[in-house]
């Protein structure tokens, strides 16, 4: 299929400036693209006209950002029709989460297409990257911005879904190696969002037969890893039974090449793994693996907390100290961080609870519920319990010297030196070994 001039515009629009979101954004616009962002947040808005990044610990995002604005290729306002009028190419990248009883939550996402329905114009493509459950895309967003704007789906507007699948702290590297999955409502849609991605990102292509086929393929993706993150998990817990050290175990049958075990931990977190299994479950996939491996996993939260009550007793009064307030390490993220699990059962247990992350503000942390301790206050020599729970770079160099009433630490994620604390007298604990 030949692709006209109207369908190869320099011409994008990203609804959605988020982590992701400006990542391509800025991509998009230092590789020949015109580029109009939209966000509801004013901040996010007056610092990319400023040339500046709001994202931090991306590496080269900061620059890409400086570059595109120097050239003048990108813009942003948190006026989306405004951006999307301006653009034959619209990426939306605007998360859908899940409440706390495990409902998706499609609030923001509802908000931007009403919004992007306003200012689409005949002949342009939409495609959607924020992961979603199967036949949202045509079905919940299609129809919506048909019966907005009164344009017809697959002849007036085309629409596609192209999966963003890439990790914190390398997502420029990963658009440029991880292959582009991208479906279309009809050969049209597949063949102009094919065009547009090869040529803005360079990347590798998989074109899959359907929109459904690529939103199954990424909610997929994180299914295996919660599913295979559960059975270390499990496995490790009957290690511990069995006196068996599981990362020995992990490191000896890894070596066998179809095995594939993950590591254990003490929970999962972050915008992907605990969250995108409901899209399958919600939708009717409520026995088997999926459903049991979140249930698995967001109970190590517990079984972290029942380990430490196993050794020292009772925890009422104690005071803990977690490091990490991310959900891993290295990110400031605590989006389904499983220290917000801890903090909420430690208090439940009458417990003094502390956090320290060296990403986030006291403010922050005391946005969380838990109280903000420094690793150089004095306060930490009244320290009964450390749990380690994001293993961020600052915590390699950790001085356990100066926890001189510490009775225990839990490694959480088995990263920490165990004969260096065993020998200060703390008892080490770990998942799994």
């Amino acid at each position: 299929m030949t692709i006209d001039q109207s369908h190869s515009s320099q011409n994008v629009a990203v609804v959605g400036l988020g982590k992701i979101g400006l990542t391509l954004a800025a991509v998009f616009a230092n590789n020949g693209y015109n580029v109009f962002g939209a966000d509801i947040n004013n901040d996010v808005v007056h610092s990319i006209n400023q040339g500046k990044s709001h994202i931090e610990n991306e590496p080269g995002l900061a620059n890409l950002v400086a570059k595109a604005h120097q050239n003048n290729t990108l813009s942003a306002t948190n006026k989306t029709p405004e951006a999307v009028s301006q653009a034959n190419i619209i990426i939306v990248i605007v998360p859908v989460l899940v409440d706390e009883q495990d409902n998706i939550n499609y609030q923001f996402i509802d908000l931007a297409v009403q919004e992007i329905a306003k200012g689409i114009k005949k002949g342009s493509l939409i495609i959607f990257e924020t992961t979603l459950p199967p036949g949202d895309t045509k079905n919940r967003f299609g129809r919506k911005i048909t019966e907005i704007s009164g344009l017809q789906l697959g002849t007036d507007f085309y629409l596609a879904y192209s999966p963003e699948r890439v990790y914190s702290n390398r997502i420029i590297q990963d658009l440029q190696t991880y292959p582009k999955v991208v479906g279309g409502i009809n050969e049209k849609s597949l063949e102009i969002a094919s065009y547009f991605y090869k040529k803005s990102l360079g990347c590798e292509l998989i074109k899959v037969s359907s929109l459904e086929t690529a939103e199954f393929a990424k909610v997929a993706e994180c299914v295996y890893r919660d599913v295979n993150i559960a059975l270390a998990n499990e496995l490790a817990q009957f290690a511990e039974k069995q006196g068996v050290n599981m990362s020995e175990v992990i490191a000896a049958s890894n070596s066998q090449p179809y095995s594939h075990l993950h590591a254990p931990g003490i929970g999962v977190g972050g915008h992907c793994i605990p969250i995108y299994p409901y899209f399958f479950i919600n939708k009717g996939l409520t026995k088997g693996l999926t459903p049991l491996s979140r249930e698995i996993n967001d109970r190590m939260a517990n079984y972290a907390i029942s380990k430490i009550e196993k050794e020292i007793g009772a925890l009422k009064s104690k005071n803990i100290l977690i490091l990490g307030l991310s959900y891993r390490e290295n990110v400031k993220e605590p989006t389904k961080s499983t220290t917000l699990l801890l903090i909420d059962q430690l208090k439940d247990k009458k417990v003094n609870v502390w956090v320290n992350d060296p990403l986030f503000t006291d403010h922050e942390i005391l946005n969380y519920g838990a109280t903000p301790l420094s690793l150089k206050d004095k306060l930490v020599a009244e320290i009964d319990v450390v749990i380690l729970q994001a293993y961020h770079k600052e915590y390699s160099t950790i001085n356990f010297n100066q926890f001189i009433n510490c009775e225990l630490v839990l490694d959480g994620r088995n990263k920490l030196n165990k004969n260096e604390i065993s020998q200060l007298g703390i008892k080490y604990e770990s998942i799994g070994n």
